[in-house]
C-alpha cells in the first residue's frame, strides 16, 4: 500500500505534485491547520504530515496519529511541534533549514539598514506631510563593528554580506572553529568581547536552554553605548523589557525585531519605542523562500517514506539516500545485535557500549547506534524505533558509550555490543559479508559464524558430548525443522554455545523437553525482524 501524506497548511501545488509524482497518496487540506478537532479526526489515516506554522502538533494530536511516521515542517522553526511527544511515539520531525537561509539573512541586513537610518519612522513622518530632515540623523554601516551571535548557516551569510558592506565582523559561536573563522574573514570572540565591542549586534541562533535570554538584562548592560540590536532569529533570545528600558535611557540607540517572545505579538515592551523597527516574523516571507522550503519538505518526506533516507531530522541522526543504500545491511545488523542482547537480558540495563571497528567506523555511527538502541528497547517496548529508543534509554538513566577504531582483526569491519547489568556483562559482535547478509561472529567472546533468521534458538552448555544429538532429536521429535546450526566453544571442555536457525518459533513443550535433558544452562528462543 502506498504511503499516505496529509498537507494541513498552505503548500504550493508544485510541492504537492512532488508527492504524487513519487507514488505517494496525498490529501491537500490546508483548512485543517486551524481546525484542531477536524485534524484530530483524520490524522490516524496518514503516514506523513506536512505543515507550516499554522498547524499545531500537540501530544494530544499525536495520540490520534496511530500510523504517523514523519512530520515535515516547511521552514526552520518547529515551536509548533511537540518534539518530545513525537520522539516518544517514534515519529521523525524534519525541518527545512536551507530553503530560506538567504531570505532570512537578507531580512536581517535590511533591518540593520532600516534601524541605522531610521527609515520606517522617516517614511511615516514624510507620509504625514512633515519634512523632518534634521530629526532623522543616521549612521553609516561602513567601518562599524558587527557582532554576530551564531555564525552557522544564516549567520554565516550575514557575515559575508556585512563584509561586503565593509563592516568589521566579529562572531561568538562555540561551534565555530578558528580555521573556519579565518576562511570567513571574521574574528572569533567570546560573548563578553562581542558585547563590549559591537556597534551592531545580530542574533542567528536557535532557541535552546543555552541560548534562551542570551541577551539578558545583565548582558545588555555590558554592551557599548549607542549599540543597535537586530533579532531575526527567535523570540526569547533577548530580554525585551530590559531592552526597552535601555532604549528609553539612550544606552541602546535602536533595535530591529522580526521575532518576539510571544507571537502573534499584539503587545510588546518594544512597541512604541523610538527607533525600533518591528516586522511580523517576515524573515522567510519571500516568494522564493516559501517555494524552496515547500519543495524541500516534499522531497525529504518522500525520500523517507519510500527509501528510509532521513534528512534534516531534529530527533534522530540524519541518513542520506546514499548512506541508506550503503548502510542498509549494517543498520539491519545493528538492530539484530540489539535485539539479541535485549531478548537475553532480564535485568535493568546500566550501560550500553558499542565498538565500531574497521571501515564501519567511518560510517554514520550515530545512526547505527540508534538502530542498536531500537533493537534493545523492542524487548520491553515493542513499538520502539530509531526515534523513540534513545528517549527510552535516556529516561531509564542508561549510560551509552561508543568507540571507533581502525581494523583490528580478520574482518574489514564489525560491530560489537556490550550490555552491562548489575550482575554481568553480555557481548555480541557481528559483521556484514559481501552478500549483504548480517552475521553474528562472536557471542560471549566465543567465535561463531551464524546467519540471522526470523526464528532462532540460543543455548549454552558445558562442552560435553551429546549436545548436537540432544538438540537434533528434540527438534525432530517435535516436528521443528532446523534451517541452520552453529556451534562454538571457548576452549575444550569449557563453555559452549549453540545458535539454531529454525523454520518456526519453537513451542513451549520443545523448550521443556530440552530443559529436561539437564544438559543446558540457558535455553532462549529468539525472534528477529527480517523486513
Amino acid at each position: 500500500m502506498a504511503p499516505k501524506v496529509l498537507v494541513s497548511d498552505k503548500l504550493s501545488e508544485t510541492a504537492v505534485q512532488i508527492f504524487r509524482d513519487r507514488g505517494i497518496e496525498v490529501d491537500f487540506r490546508p483548512e485543517l491547520g486551524k481546525d484542531k478537532d477536524a485534524l484530530a479526526a483524520v490524522i490516524g489515516d496518514y503516514d506523513g504530515l506536512a505543515i507550516r506554522s499554522a498547524t499545531r502538533v500537540t501530544a494530544k494530536l499525536l495520540e490520534k496519529a496511530s500510523r504517523l511516521k514523519v512530520i515535515g515542517r516547511a521552514g526552520i522553526g518547529t515551536d509548533n511541534i511537540d518534539k518530545d511527544a513525537a520522539s516518544r511515539r517514534g515519529v521523525i520531525v524534519m525541518n527545512t533549514p536551507f530553503g530560506n537561509m538567504i531570505t532570512t539573512a537578507e531580512h536581517a541586513i535590511a533591518m540593520m539598514f532600516a534601524v541605522a537610518r531610521q527609515i520606517p519612522e522617516a517614511s511615516a513622518s514624510t507620509h504625514g506631510g512633515k519634512w523632518e530632515k534634521s530629526r532623522f540623523m543616521g549612521v553609516e554601516l561602513t567601518g562599524k563593528t558587527l557582532g554576530v551571535i551564531g555564525a552557522g548557516n544564516i549567520g554565516g551569510i550575514v557575515c559575508d554580506r556585512a563584509r561586503g558592506l565593509k563592516m568589521k565582523v566579529i562572531a561568538f559561536d562555540p561551534y565555530l572553529s578558528q580555521e573556519k573563522a579565518d576562511r570567513m574573514g571574521i574574528e572569533k570572540v567570546e560573548l563578553e568581547g562581542l558585547l563590549s565591542r559591537s556597534d551592531f549586534i545580530t542574533l542567528h541562533v536557535p532557541l535552546t536552554d543555552q541560548t534562551r535570554n542570551i541577551l539578558s538584562r545583565e548582558n545588555l548592560a555590558k554592551t557599548r553605548k549607542g549599540v543597535r540590536i537586530v533579532n531575526c532569529a527567535r523570540g526569547g533570545l533577548v530580554d525585551e523589557a530590559a531592552l526597552a528600558e535601555l532604549l528609553q535611557s539612550g544606552h541602546v540607540a535602536g533595535a530591529a525585531f522580526d521575532v518576539f517572545a510571544e507571537e502573534p505579538a499584539k503587545q510588546n515592551p518594544l512597541f512604541g519605542q523610538p527607533n525600533v523597527v518591528c516586522t511580523p516574523h517576515l524573515g522567510a516571507a519571500t516568494t522564493e523562500a516559501q517555494e524552496n522550503v515547500a519543495l524541500q519538505v516534499a522531497e525529504q518526506m518522500s525520500n523517507y517514506l519510500l527509501t528510509g533516507a532521513v534528512e534534516n531530522a531534529l530527533n534522530m541522526p540524519s541518513v542520506t539516500a546514499e548512506e541508506a543504500r550503503v548502510m542498509g545491511p549494517w543498520i539491519k545488523l545493528a538492530g539484530h545485535l540489539g535485539r539479541f542482547a535485549g531478548q537475553l537480558t532480564d535485568e535493568p540495563i546500566e550501560a550500553i557500549n558499542i565498538l565500531y571497528d574497521g571501515h564501519v567506523a567511518d560510517m554514520n555511527v550515530a545512526a547505527l547506534t540508534t538502530a542498536t538502541l531500537a533493537g534493545i528497547m523492542k524487548t520491553t517496548n515493542p513499538d520502539a524505533n530509531m526515534v523513540s529508543a534513545p528517549v527510552v534509554a535516556r529516561e531509564r538513566g542508561i549510560d551509552i558509550a561508543t568507540t571507533t577504531q581502525t581494523k583490528s582483526g580478520v574482518f574489514d569491519g564489525y560491530m560489537k555490543l556490550t550490555i552491562v547489568t548489575p550482575t554481568r556483562e553480555r557481548s555480541i559482535a557481528g559483521t556484514v559479508f559481501s552478500d549483504g547478509k548480517p552475521r553474528f561472529i562472536q557471542i560471549k567472546g566465543i567465535t561463531i559464524d551464524a546467519e540471522v533468521g526470523e526464528h532462532m534458538l540460543y543455548t549454552t552448555n558445558d562442552d560435553v558430548p551429546g549436545i548436537i544429538g540432544a538438540l537434533g532429536q528434540t527438534m525432530g521429535g517435535h516436528g521443528v525443522n532446523i534451517a541452520n546450526f552453529t556451534l562454538g566453544r571457548s576452549e575444550r571442555r569449557k563453555q559452549a554455545i549453540a545458535l539454531l536457525y529454525l523454520d518456526e518459533q519453537p513451542p513451549a513443550d520443545v523448550l521443556g523437553a530440552l530443559r529436561d535433558t539437564g544438559l543446558f544452562q540457558q535455553i532462549r528462543p529468539l525472534q528477529f525482524d527480517m523486513a
